[in-house]
């Protein structure tokens, strides 16, 4: 059965049998959720929900206070994803670790775990959503879900189950519980709501108390993703009953077959889907010295989904996040893409101007590509030159890799009030009691 087979997989994850580069892809994947999340705790939606959360002294709200579990993860999942800036899984079509790392790190530190504890349960986490994201899809997006909030539920408690050393009864009822409470609408994110930051914190959040319920005896569907009314039927596009473990065949622990290792990182804070049209931009305007008055107009072919990111007029920040005419002709205005350029956009500063000289058009031949490439071509004419790049996965992608040292400097860009030499201790997190950590790095934060 898929969901038994998930939870002896769960079950029998060992730090020592975790091979080397899997573990050094964790300690990145945690450095990128510090430096996003840390940022993301002073956003307005991350403000919001740490008002209303409960007292508690347990967990760290990362910039914050310490808090019980629930409310931590909750509060850290969002700030995680409201920036449009934490990792992402292209082939699963989510961001795991914005509902993994909250979720074991809540437990990992009212639990009072090692290091290797917290590693293999992140580890652990990130291979049950990433393989469930890799099997809905391409239907379950299409049917309107974000695999964040949904996938995301299952690994979260996945990881939960894992840190609190749960036995394979308590797992199967922690991924029944987490299951049922599996949610997240496209609607939210396209239409440029705060509601897509609650998707991950929501799904680390369920995934803490779906695993405090089962530890407690609180009993959950066993068959809740292969059941006739389970999640597979109800959120799936399955003509076949089909075995993901055995289609995806993502559960030996060979190196290869570790999804974290196929994670990716993200340079701009937008959706990832308008990353190869940003680098394409960015670098033709760089490398051919392109003057801003000079251009009269900018064509993009990409695929799909991407070229559906195509509202001129968002309302919001959120909705800019979101939006490929607007994120790009602000990358081309300010040579790149960071979160001021995102909060400074007004009228009066060619934006708008811009933006409405880029075409956007779906390419038949570049859809095909997709989701193995995220492909975009970026067409910019000037006065008197055409010129064109192509950018088929993004900077970040395993393919085209973020080193430790530009992940570095981006926590240094988000968080430039931070002495980022605290961060030396993640080299032996391993080793580390993950509630001292946290304690040492949060008033270093602070």
């Amino acid at each position: 059965m898929i969901t038994r087979d998930l939870a002896e997989f769960i079950a029998s994850a060992s730090y020592q049998d975790l091979p080397g580069d899997v573990v050094e892809q964790a300690k990145l994947c945690f450095l990128d959720f510090l430096g996003v999340s840390l940022r993301g705790s002073c956003s307005v939606s991350s403000g919001i929900v740490s008002k209303i959360i409960s007292d508690g002294r347990d967990s760290t709200v990362i910039g914050g206070d310490t808090t019980i579990p629930m409310a931590a993860a909750l509060v850290n999942g969002v700030s995680a994803h409201c920036l449009d800036l934490d990792d992402g899984h292209r082939l699963a079509q989510l961001h795991p670790g914005a509902c993994i790392i909250p979720a074991a790190l809540a437990l990992a530190e009212s639990c009072e775990k090692s290091g290797q504890e917290f590693i293999t349960a992140m580890i652990v986490g990130y291979q049950v959503s990433i393989q469930m994201g890799m099997f809905l899809n391409p239907g379950h997006r299409q049917k309107g879900f974000h695999s964040t909030g949904t996938c995301g539920t299952l690994g979260a408690a996945a990881a939960a189950s894992k840190i609190m050393d749960l036995n394979e009864e308590g797992i199967l009822n922690a991924l029944g519980l987490a299951g049922t409470q599996a949610a997240g609408l496209l609607e939210s994110d396209h239409s440029g709501s705060m509601a897509k930051h609650l998707h991950a914190g929501k799904a680390a959040q369920s995934g803490v108390l779906s695993a405090l319920l089962a530890e407690n005896g609180f009993t959950g569907a066993h068959r809740i993703l292969e059941g006739k009314e389970g999640l597979i039927q109800t959120m799936g596009d399955l003509k076949e009953e089909i075995n993901p473990l055995q289609n995806s065949g993502t559960l030996n622990h060979s190196p290869e077959k570790f999804e974290i290792l196929r994670v990716y990182f993200k340079k701009y804070p937008v959706c990832r889907h308008l990353h190869s049209s940003l680098d394409a931009a960015i670098n033709l305007m760089k490398n051919k010295n392109l003057k801003i008055t000079d251009i009269q107009d900018v064509t993009v072919e990409t695929y799909e989904i991407a070229a559906l990111h195509n509202e001129y007029h968002p309302p919001t920040v959120e909705g800019i996040r979101q939006s490929l005419p607007v994120s790009l002709a602000l990358a081309i205005i300010n040579g790149n893409l960071n979160i001021e350029d995102m909060e400074s956009i007004n009228p009066d500063d060619g934006t708008c101007e811009l933006s409405r000289k880029i075409q956007i058009k779906c390419d038949k031949n570049l859809d095909h590509l997709y989701p193995q490439k995220r492909p975009s071509k970026v067409t910019i004419k000037t006065t008197d030159h055409i010129y064109t790049e192509r950018i088929d996965l993004a900077k970040g992608e395993p393919e085209n890799p973020f080193t430790k040292d530009e992940l570095l400097n981006k926590f240094s860009s988000l968080n430039p009030q931070v002495d980022v030499n605290i961060l030396k201790d993640l080299d032996e997190l391993e080793d580390a009691n993950i509630n001292e950590l946290m304690n040492t790095l949060n008033q270093g934060f602070k």
